[in-house]
């Protein structure tokens, strides 16, 4: 199985970005997944192919009209064998976080629809939307940057895309902690040397160091994934011994 995303986008040029490089351009150009930017441009029935119009009941912005939407997604959906969920990406959707990037990978197909002016017309998220989906408590311009975010997430866990599978599984978020510090050569620099208990070649002395330094990162940092991971069983009984030393 290939993961399919079918991107609504009236920017469709923005999404060069994926194809230019990195993890996630390679992966593409070896077909790990594919990808399809539609534009509700593409569907309108007027000369200007409009895509907005003015709220009613009065108010500043432009709003995505139902009809242009409605039939870019009835075009996505012609195409394709098996449909999954049309998400879109929305400041009034839940946060977008890690567990749901590896959630939503169980679906062959995902439909992202990148909003854009002031909102998108209530009609059409009542009648195509399944979810909605946001980065953060933030506001973009559109809904582009929080889809490309969204995919690049995703196919980081394909299978194959990273060259080592494991860089996937020990990211941050990956065990609801973030990660440990990383160091690289040269072993000194201007004074500052890499922790010696990573040179000594021992890696069951290493993985503890590494599991201590990713409890610290989370509890400085964000505390409640500490909670969260106490809640789901995640914490060992050397992780809670560890964590009430560097609290005291």
């Amino acid at each position: 199985m290939v993961m399919r995303f079918d991107v609504m986008s009236i920017f469709p040029e923005m999404f060069e970005a994926v194809h230019s490089g990195g993890v996630v351009g390679r992966a593409l150009e070896k077909k790990r997944f594919e990808l399809n930017i539609w534009n509700p441009r593409n569907y309108t029935s007027d000369p200007r192919k409009t895509v907005d119009d003015r709220t009613y009941g009065g108010g500043p912005g432009m709003v995505m009209m139902v009809e242009p939407l409605e039939k870019t997604l009835f075009a996505i959906h012609a195409d394709l064998p098996k449909k999954g969920p049309v998400v879109l990406l929305s400041p009034q959707g839940q946060t977008f976080h890690q567990a749901m990037a590896s959630d939503l990978l169980q679906y062959e197909q995902l439909t992202l629809v990148c909003g854009r002016y002031e909102a998108v017309d209530e009609r059409f998220i009542q009648r195509s939307v399944d979810t909605q989906i946001s980065l953060g408590d933030f506001v973009l311009s559109g809904g582009e940057i929080a889809a490309m975010a969204i995919i690049d997430a995703m196919v980081r866990l394909i299978p194959k895309v990273l060259g080592d599978q494991d860089s996937a599984s020990q990211d941050s978020f990956m065990n609801g902690l973030l990660d440990c510090p990383h160091y690289t050569r040269p072993e000194i620099y201007d004074d500052f040397s890499v922790p010696e208990v990573l040179l000594g070649g021992n890696h069951a002395i290493i993985d503890g160091w590494r599991r201590e330094q990713s409890l610290l990162a989370t509890q400085l940092s964000r505390p409640d994934l500490i909670e969260a991971a106490r809640k789901k069983g995640l914490l060992t009984d050397l992780d809670e011994r560890f964590l009430k030393r560097i609290q005291s």
